[in-house]
């Protein structure tokens, strides 16, 4: 598995986290980067940082464009798949638009439910459809 794609693992296993243990994401960020052992890469943190950096503005773009879905309804593993590819799709513009739906759609397909990479992959190119439109 390529670098970056375990790092977006580690970034979802943080995000997951601090929602389930509904603490602060940068303070389990900061657990994990003193206590883990291989240490968090680099890009994880960076991904988690970016996300919460815009989660108000991801989260209202995700529950504004998920067509019969609430985010608070989404699984929580999907809805943090969301939040990264959205982060990555938007505001890494290191990242091919098409790299950082195709990793959440595969880590949709690897951690969720049989229907959530069409879901994540759906989304998601919405998105990347309004990308020159949305005001971030």
């Amino acid at each position: 598995m390529p670098a970056r794609s375990k790092a977006r693992k580690r970034a979802l296993d943080v995000l997951f986290e601090a929602e389930i243990r509904r603490m602060p994401v940068l303070d389990v960020l900061a657990e994990r980067a003193r206590d883990e052992s291989p240490p968090l890469p680099q890009y994880a943190a960076d991904l988690v940082r970016g996300v919460q950096a815009h989660a108000g503005r991801i989260d209202e773009l995700l529950a504004t464009h998920a067509r019969g879905w609430a985010l608070d309804r989404m699984p929580a593993v999907d809805r943090n798949i969301l939040r990264i590819g959205a982060y990555e799709l938007l505001w890494a513009p290191e990242i091919p638009d098409a790299v950082a739906i195709d990793e959440a759609v595969q880590l949709a397909r690897d951690l969720s439910t049989d229907a959530s990479p069409a879901f994540v992959n759906g989304l998601l190119a919405r998105l990347l459809n309004l990308k020159p439109t949305l005001t971030l």
